[in-house]
C-alpha cells in the first residue's frame, strides 16, 4: 500500500472507507478503473475531515452508478446528463460523486460547456484550481498511485490557492463561489494571478452567470462542515449569500444556533461513528430565522430536489417520534436506553438536545452520550474474543449485543475506603 493511500484510510471515517472497498469491488467486477479525485485528497492533505467522496473514470460512469444501485442500495441525489456525473448517497449515509473523465469548454462565461470524454490526465488538467487536480488510482494493479500534474502538491506547501489557467474564473463563474468558500475553509492565500482574475470577475459581476445547480452543490459542502458558520460569515461578507435569496445576512444565519449546535457536536464521544444527515440539520439550523417566502426562495434558487426539501423539513416531525420513544416508563435501564439510540440519527438526537421542553428526555440523551456510548465503545474484540463470541456471525452480532446490554445494566462494584476498613465494625 501507498503513503497516499494508507494516509487517506487514515483520514476517512469507517463509513467511507467501507464507500470506498464497495466501489473497489464493484470496479474489479466489472473491469474497470477508478480514480478518487479532487475534494477527499485536498481535504487529506490538508488535513481536515473529509466530507465527501469524488470518484473519476473514463468512459461513462452509468454501468458502475447502476451496478452499485442493485448491489449497494445506493440513491441518486442528482444527475447531470451533459457532464455525465451523478451525485449519490449511500445507505450509510455517505455522499459520493461519480463522474466521467472530461474536458470542458466554454463559449462564454455561464455558458453551458461542450463536454468531450477524456483521459484522468486531460481531465485533472482541466479543473479549476491546482489543490483539486489530484487523483489516486484505486485499481489493483496501481492501487494509491497519485496523479498530480498541476503541481498541486507545491500549493499545499505554500498554503496557496492557483488556478489552473488564466480563464479559470471567466470559463465558470460559479467558482469564484468556490474560491471564496475554499479560502474560507482553507484559510490559503491566493497567488497574485489568481487575485487578479478575482478582481476582474467581481468587476465584471460574474456572480450573476452562477447556475442553480452550483448554488446547491456549494451549499451541500458548506453544510457538511462540522462547523459552517465562518464559511458563511466570509460569503456574506463577500456578498454572495445574496444569491440564495435578497437579505440573507446578519441575524438569518442563526450564529447562536450554530453556536449551540457546535457544543452539542462535542459531546459526542471520540470514536463513535453516527450516523448523521449533516446537511437537512445545517438546513434545519440556519432557517430558523427565515420567513415562508425565503426558505421557498432557496429552495428555488438553488434547486433542491424533493429529498432533501423533505428531509429537511419533515426533522422536526421524526425528531418527535425518537421524542415519545425515550419518555417512556419503560426504560428503566441504562442498556434500554442505549438500544432506543444507538441507531438514531444524529439529527434526530441533536434537535432534541436543543429543542425538546422533556427533562427526562433531555437527560436520557446526555447520559447515553456522556456515559452510556462511552461505555459500550470501551468493549473490544479482544473482550469478545474472550467471551467466546464471534461476531462475523448474526448469532455472535446479538450476543455482542447481549454483553454490552450486561456491561451498561451491571451495577458498579464498591471499592471499600480506608476509613471503612479502620472503622470499629471492620475490626470486630
Amino acid at each position: 500500500m501507498s503513503d497516499y493511500m494508507f494516509m487517506l484510510e487514515s483520514h476517512l471515517s469507517q463509513a467511507q472507507n467501507l464507500v470506498i472497498a464497495e466501489v473497489q469491488r464493484m470496479m474489479t467486477k466489472l473491469q474497470i478503473n477508478v480514480f478518487l479525485t479532487g475534494g477527499a485528497l485536498r481535504d487529506m492533505l490538508a488535513g481536515l475531515p473529509v466530507r465527501d467522496l469524488n470518484f473519476t473514470l473514463e468512459g461513462s460512469p452509468q454501468k458502475l452508478v447502476k451496478a452499485l444501485e442493485k448491489d449497494a442500495g445506493i440513491r441518486v441525489l442528482n444527475a447531470d446528463d451533459v457532464r455525465k456525473s451523478y451525485e449519490l448517497i449511500f445507505p450509510n449515509g455517505v455522499l459520493a460523486e461519480i463522474s466521467m473523465a472530461r474536458t470542458e469548454r466554454y463559449a462564454k462565461p455561464g455558458a453551458k460547456p461542450k463536454v468531450v470524454p477524456a483521459t484522468i490526465h486531460e481531465d485533472l488538467r482541466g479543473r479549476d484550481f491546482s489543490i483539486n487536480c489530484l487523483a489516486i488510482s484505486l485499481a489493483k494493479g496501481s492501487r494509491g498511485l497519485l496523479l498530480d500534474p498541476t503541481n498541486g502538491l507545491s500549493d499545499f506547501s505554500l498554503r496557496e490557492l492557483r488556478t489552473v489557467s488564466s480563464h479559470t474564473l471567466m470559463d465558470d463563474p460559479s467558482r469564484i463561489l468556490k474560491l471564496v468558500t475554499l479560502q474560507a475553509r482553507l484559510g490559503f492565500q491566493l497567488d497574485e494571478r489568481t487575485k487578479a482574475q478575482y478582481a476582474a470577475a467581481r468587476e465584471a459581476k460574474l456572480e450573476k452567470y452562477i447556475s442553480p445547480e452550483a448554488l446547491r452543490r456549494e451549499i451541500m459542502k458548506i453544510g457538511e462542515e462540522f462547523h459552517p458558520l465562518p464559511i458563511l460569515e466570509t460569503l456574506e461578507k463577500e456578498g454572495f449569500l445574496e444569491l440564495y435569496f435578497p437579505g440573507f445576512s446578519g441575524a438569518k444565519l442563526n450564529a447562536v444556533g450554530f453556536g449551540k449546535m457546535l457544543k452539542l457536536r462535542g459531546m459526542v464521544p471520540f470514536g463513535a461513528q453516527m450516523k448523521e444527515d449533516r446537511f437537512s440539520l445545517f438546513l434545519y439550523t440556519i432557517s430558523e430565522k427565515w420567513t415562508p417566502k425565503e426558505k421557498a426562495t432557496f429552495i428555488q434558487n438553488c434547486k433542491l430536489s424533493k429529498l432533501q426539501v423533505d428531509a429537511w423539513k419533515n426533522l422536526d416531525a421524526k425528531s418527535k417520534t425518537l421524542q415519545n420513544a425515550l419518555k417512556s416508563a419503560k426504560l428503566q435501564r441504562p442498556s434500554l436506553i442505549y438500544a432506543a439510540l444507538i441507531d438514531a440519527p444524529a439529527e434526530h438526537i441533536f434537535v432534541l438536545l436543543s429543542k425538546s421542553p422533556l427533562r427526562i428526555v433531555q437527560d436520557r440523551i446526555k447520559n447515553y452520550l456522556q456515559k452510556y456510548l462511552p461505555m459500550a465503545l470501551e468493549v473490544t474484540e479482544e473482550d469478545l474474543v474472550e467471551a467466546g463470541i464471534d461476531t462475523s456471525t448474526p448469532k455472535g452480532l446479538l450476543q455482542r449485543s447481549k454483553f454490552i446490554a450486561a456491561k451498561l445494566d451491571a451495577r458498579p462494584r464498591k471499592v471499600p475506603t480506608v476509613e471503612a476498613a479502620y472503622s470499629p465494625q471492620a475490626s470486630t
